[in-house]
């Protein structure tokens, strides 16, 4: 069904919508992957090759999809991923998506390059937001990142680790987003100019379109140009596992460490004394040509799932997909363009219709596996008789 002529119900159909809104620059901002886009495909298909089980004439009355993710309770196993830019989706979109995210029981994750300053955000919560944090060179600002969000309320953070240099995005280029000088320019104006609802609703009605939890660094934190050229200076490829020690010393709540897809890379984690992982390529935007979130879980998985908890990002579109991951040992998925498409598409109301539908297809997949709780999911529901079976967090190997 085309979107425009009827309700959307999928996430395929909040995208088509979001790039009917949208200029063509941060569509591709939003949709698009490193160099050739290999791993960006990879994410969302691999979930897609993950069989399930289905079983019949099992008491399936009261399915209940709640649980509870690095010590918060949550409706269902989904948190929404961090997503910079996100204010220039939708109208001041992060303050829109942690309203979504709290009437639907789930967490919302604030990136450090968000629109919205983390103030504002906690203003609009009912449920303390996670924080997302990228290692810059600048320490003194980074102690004041964590300050700033934990005076705010925030209690979880998210240590970004895969991005010690900006990934190759070829869209961005194409569409001058990242290519300096006038043609650039005239390109982003042609871009803007074909989208006049985005201008009065967003750029003009959603200012001010600065990077909120920066503004104070940046000499002119609302020129696009301007921050891609103190950010890319900022990213820190320097960084070791001896700035996760000193991010854990600074940081006195819970601390995820998000960008893993190696084994060693998660018993390094662990032994830190993270409390969660988070396997994932950064949605492919990183490097091309590396292994799926769905790849990489399970092994990650065998080699420390009894020790930490463990989430996974990367192509989850459905209720679905977040039934496979579950079965795959994660203990919960995080999201990132699926609720920017939604918001994007179908503002604030939009978002909650898509986290309501996928709550119903995830309540649907455990009724059709026969399981009536989240901590049931697991292998047995995968139809793959002789994989091996691997324990989840907090159970004895």
């Amino acid at each position: 069904m085309n979107p425009k002529f009827g309700y959307p119900a999928t996430a395929d159909d909040y995208r088509e919508k979001a790039r009917a809104r949208l200029p063509g620059f941060l569509f591709d901002y939003l949709e698009g992957g490193a160099t050739d886009e290999q791993t960006l495909r990879a994410n969302e298909s691999d979930w897609a090759n993950i069989l399930l089980r289905q079983r019949v004439l099992v008491d399936v009355d009261e399915v209940d999809t709640a649980t509870t993710l690095v010590g918060q309770s949550c409706s269902m196993p989904v948190v929404l991923a961090p997503l910079g830019l996100a204010g220039m989706m939708a109208r001041r979109g992060e303050v829109q998506a942690v309203r979504a995210a709290n009437a639907s029981g789930i967490p919302f994750t604030l990136s450090t390059v968000g629109i919205c300053p983390v103030e504002e955000v906690q203003a609009a919560a009912t449920e303390a937001a996670w924080f997302q944090l990228y290692m810059i060179r600048d320490r003194a600002r980074i102690e004041a990142l964590l300050k700033k969000a934990w005076s705010a309320g925030c209690r979880t953070l998210v240590f970004t680790v895969d991005l010690p240099l900006p990934g190759m995005r070829h869209r961005d280029f194409r569409n001058g987003l990242a290519s300096p000088g006038p043609r650039s320019k005239l390109l982003k104006i042609q871009q803007l100019l074909a989208r006049p609802g985005w201008i009065w609703h967003v750029a003009l009605r959603g200012g001010p379109l600065s990077f909120g939890n920066l503004s104070d660094a940046l000499p002119d934190a609302s020129n696009l140009d301007a921050f891609k050229e103190w950010i890319d200076t900022q990213f820190d490829p320097t960084v070791t596992w001896a700035d996760i020690e000193w991010i854990r010393s600074h940081w006195q709540g819970k601390l995820l460490i998000k960008g893993i897809l190696d084994v060693e890379d998660a018993r390094q984690a662990v032994q830190l004394g993270a409390d969660a992982i988070v396997v994932s390529n950064h949605g492919g935007r990183q490097l091309d040509g590396v292994a799926s979130g769905a790849g990489k879980l399970p092994e990650i998985v065998a080699a420390v799932g009894s020790q930490i908890d463990i989430l996974v990002d990367g192509g989850v579109r459905s209720g679905v997909d977040i039934f496979r991951a579950l079965a795959l040992g994660a203990q919960g998925v995080m999201v990132g363009r699926p609720w920017a498409w939604a918001l994007a598409g179908a503002g604030e109301a939009g978002l909650t219709r898509l986290l309501t539908s996928w709550q119903q297809e995830l309540r649907l997949a455990m009724t059709l596996t026969g399981v009536t709780r989240i901590a049931d999911i697991g292998n047995d529901q995968l139809d793959r008789p002789h994989k091996p079976k691997y324990p989840k967090a907090g159970e004895q190997q």
